[in-house]
């Protein structure tokens, strides 16, 4: 993420002085993945402040500490130093470690800390020294939205000049608009973004992410996706959370919004996040062998891990009640718990693109990009390891259509569950694995868990739903 090379803190304060910066801003994330931020002007950071760090209030944000606890400190990590292309006065950006000011440990509520935890409990067990995480994130570009609920009226509406809704309008419509679920890949006039995204590919690598690619998605509304290379576990989480700044502001500056919701429009194709991860020693890739799919059995054993555990990550990496409007059979969702080389109808899927050691990995790909990528990776890497200590079997690999299996077939193939808050009640009676080397701490799962069911999955329950009009105004 860092223009950097091998920023330290006073590589950082160097830097300040080139670009002239007048103002720096911290960044952390909550609980459920959202970015916040606090502004300084550049005079209060010097070389104290990367130890002594800067007060917030914990009580304030989601999920944190409660109101008598809620002082916390912000200590900036120079390896995350950059300059942030949306501000109009040259700032300074860095990610901050959150810490308790009494203690001067990390809080264990803080995202970020339990992503370097996940990769420190990778290395006390002797079975990798590095876990690599590459996540592509599809997003969709509305010009307009809107969305309001109150006691008397609850509604939303999109607008997209790409959209197939949009027939009856005569403001710049020339006609050119991907059929529902035959968007992947088409050339422009029909691709109306291309330049969009080749803005907000170069801008993320003037940023420092290592991006390879974009392209229009499968679903209509301008849906997206830019990918972004491979890298350490926690540095993706880092890259995923910078990858959604710059994809929302570049739109935002064009007239367009951004949003990473997993299932926005009824009746195309939802956002995913599908997450391709590897485990290396030394250097050496250790998924590459001479087993199906060119696997090595440490693979296959991650991928039992997947597997057995993919009730209970459902909550942390598909985390909202929309997410299960995108995993919906019907929908040829990955909501079946299989592995299998290139079918991508599978919870789990080998890419075939490549037989080089290095490019061996598994594709999970049950993740959307409403989670918390530092929760979600670290996660999946947790259940994988799991499956690794405990030579986990994945079974048969599934080389057909899961969608075309006879229903006796289909019932010995297990599943995401059907709603968030089933995937809660699995999370729930499935998380030990995650508490391994004190990386996530019951004290976060059971606040999450609370949080989940209260704020999301009762508030909905409690309100009427606008196609419930429809279905029973008149009975």
């Amino acid at each position: 993420m860092s223009p950097i090379t091998d920023a330290t803190p006073a590589k950082v304060l160097e830097f300040i002085q080139q670009q002239g910066a007048q103002m720096f801003d911290l960044r952390f994330t909550d609980l459920h993945g959202l970015w916040h931020h606090i502004s300084y002007p550049i005079a209060k950071l010097t070389a104290e402040s990367f130890r002594d760090g800067f007060g917030m209030d914990g009580s304030s944000i989601r999920g944190w500490a409660a109101i008598h606890e809620s002082d916390m400190l912000l200590i900036p990590d120079a390896t995350t130093c950059g300059l942030d292309p949306f501000a109009e006065v040259p700032t300074v950006t860095m990610i901050a470690d959150v810490i308790d000011p009494v203690t001067r440990q990390r809080y264990d509520r803080d995202p970020r800390y339990i992503a370097s935890k996940a990769e420190m409990y990778l290395a006390s067990t002797g079975l990798a020294d590095e876990a690599m995480f590459g996540a592509e994130a599809e997003f969709f570009l509305f010009d307009s939205v809107s969305f309001d609920q109150k006691p008397n009226h609850g509604f939303y509406y999109l607008d997209s000049d790409e959209g197939r809704w949009n027939s009856a309008r005569r403001d710049g419509n020339l006609g050119y608009r991907p059929r529902y679920g035959e968007g992947y890949f088409p050339v422009p006039p029909t691709d109306q973004h291309h330049d969009l995204r080749t803005e907000m590919l170069l801008t993320m690598r003037d940023a420092g992410l290592e991006v390879e690619c974009h392209h229009h998605e499968v679903a209509s509304g301008g849906q997206s996706e830019i990918g972004l290379r491979y890298t350490t576990l926690l540095r993706a989480a880092d890259a995923m959370m910078l990858y959604k700044y710059i994809v929302r502001n570049v739109a935002r500056v064009h007239g367009k919004s951004a949003t990473f919701m997993p299932k926005p429009i009824f009746g195309d194709n939802g956002n995913s996040m599908h997450t391709h991860q590897s485990l290396w020693m030394q250097g050496k890739p250790l998924f590459f062998g001479d087993g199906y799919a060119g696997l090595s059995e440490v693979a296959l054993w991650y991928i039992g891990g997947l597997i057995k555990h993919g009730p209970a990550l459902a909550a942390l990496v598909s985390p909202t009640t929309n997410s299960y409007k995108r995993l919906s059979a019907a929908l040829e969702a990955p909501v079946n718990l299989a592995y299998s080389r290139r079918n991508r109808s599978a919870a789990c899927r080998i890419p075939m693109y490549s037989s080089a050691p290095e490019a061996k990995r598994v594709e999970y790909r049950p993740p959307d990009p409403s989670c918390n990528p530092y929760i979600a990776f670290s996660a999946m890497l947790m259940a994988g390891l799991d499956g690794i200590e405990n030579r986990m079997d994945p079974g048969s690999p599934l080389d057909k259509d899961i969608y075309d299996l006879g229903p006796e077939e289909l019932q010995r193939v297990p599943s995401i569950p059907p709603t968030l808050d089933q995937a809660l009640d699995a999370l729930s009676m499935d998380y030990q694995f995650l508490l391994k080397g004190d990386v996530f701490t019951e004290d976060l799962l059971e606040t999450y868990m609370a949080y989940k069911r209260e704020r999301e999955v009762n508030a909905l329950r409690l309100r009427p739903h606008p196609y419930e009009f429809s279905m029973y105004y008149d009975v």
